[in-house]
């Protein structure tokens, strides 16, 4: 079949799917964190050379590749490393890694990025690629600020008119995907908070600085206040996902120590609400007379999906899997350092729906994640279709149907 003019990828890729999932399985069974994807990178830069592609490597971890000739019409970019998280699955290729498991999907990115260069490759060879693709194998976008500002900074957008990506999505079904233009991610920045002051007997907690009250008020009452202190309609949550203080019922411990992050949906209000956060701290401490230590570590704004770059993904949605695969997807409170390519070049990232039908809805980041692998064959047939088209774009200087 063939739209326009469009060739259907469909065919390309289905011969390639059965080695796919041999490939995203071998991925998942041996994860590596954020800037020590090494064997990740050899085995892509392996199976890219092996049909002929000449993939470059990036400082450190991480790879790139070229497919066809002629001026880049379309960069697509999937991120590559696994978290530090206990694999709970019980699959034949679960995590050889202690402690470590691709609990967020970036196997499955992973092995779509490599199913459309592959796919890109023979329809080039066979004269249907019509200008040329660049993908992406990012590397650490579980660290903030992200891996995505090292691609950057080496130079791999500058020739780059527009940039695509995708996420896997647990609580949408395989066979269909979720867009949305404007933000589709918020901002996350880490907060890491240390309270120290004098400790003592809790019979005598005034002759301390009663440093677990001043850390659970701490904890209580920042988010309370940053929400009065900025409009509603932002959106900014802070919420913390580590407490400690104390070794005894009845010592006063002398240090605390308080983590989480702080999320926002408006990339401006991201901006303001980073300082005040800061002073709001202080404020809150204050009156308690412990010293504080804030490290606030800015992670990364919202995703901005643009209008044009969300069409295209569309249109080859439509023509790949059908106008009913395609839902409207909210905007998520996760981060993603995706959000700097597109603040650099124009840009859309799609929801890839990993839900088995009628199976368990999972959630991102817990270790028993278990996406249907059938969303690989999904993801490469969009992703390889829109880049046709945007190559097609380039090329005529028409829009692609």
């Amino acid at each position: 079949m063939t739209t326009a003019g469009v060739p259907a990828v469909g065919p390309w890729v289905d011969p390639l799917l059965e080695d796919l999932v041999a490939f995203r399985r071998d991925v998942h069974a041996n994860p590596e964190l954020s800037f020590h994807e090494h064997r990740t990178t050899d085995k892509i830069v392996a199976a890219l050379a092996g049909v002929g592609l000449v993939p470059q490597r990036l400082e450190g971890t991480g790879a790139w590749v070229d497919v066809g000739e002629g001026p880049v019409a379309l960069a697509l970019r999937a991120d590559i490393d696994a978290l530090p998280v206990v694999e709970e699955t019980g699959l034949e290729y679960a995590s050889t890694t202690a402690g470590v498991c691709h609990a967020c999907g970036h196997d499955i990115h992973t092995t779509v990025a490599l199913g459309v260069a592959l796919t890109l490759k023979k329809m080039h060879d066979a004269g249907k690629l019509a200008s040329r693709v660049r993908v992406i194998f990012q590397p650490a976008e579980e660290r903030m600020p992200g891996g995505a500002l090292a691609v950057i900074r080496q130079g791999i957008l500058d020739d780059v008119p527009r940039v695509l990506a995708l996420h896997c999505d647990p609580r949408i079904d395989a066979g269909t995907i979720g867009t949305r233009i404007g933000a589709i991610t918020s901002a996350a920045d880490t907060i890491k908070l240390e309270l120290t002051g004098r400790g003592g007997h809790t019979s005598r907690p005034h002759l301390t600085e009663d440093l677990v009250f001043a850390l659970s008020k701490v904890a209580v009452d920042v988010p309370a206040v940053l929400n009065r202190r900025v409009d509603v309609r932002s959106g900014v949550s802070v919420v913390w996902g580590q407490i400690s203080g104390g070794s005894a019922p009845n010592a006063i411990p002398s240090a605390g120590y308080l983590a989480g992050t702080m999320r926002c949906l408006d990339a401006e209000v991201w901006e303001a609400a980073g300082d005040m956060l800061d002073e709001v701290v202080q404020q809150v401490a204050q009156p308690f007379g412990v010293d504080v230590k804030l490290e606030h570590l800015r992670g990364v704004p919202p995703v901005m999906n643009a209008s044009a770059e969300t069409e295209l993904i569309e249109s080859a949605a439509r023509a790949e899997i059908g106008a009913h695969a395609i839902v409207l997807t909210p905007q998520s409170m996760g981060g993603e350092d995706f959000a700097w390519m597109t603040q650099k070049v124009p840009g859309s990232m799609l929801r890839l729906g990993t839900r088995t039908p009628g199976g368990e809805t999972y959630d991102l980041h817990r270790g028993d994640y278990t996406p249907d692998e059938r969303a690989i064959g999904v993801g490469v047939r969009v992703m390889a279709a829109a880049a046709v088209r945007a190559a097609l774009e380039a090329a005529t200087g028409r829009l692609a149907e």
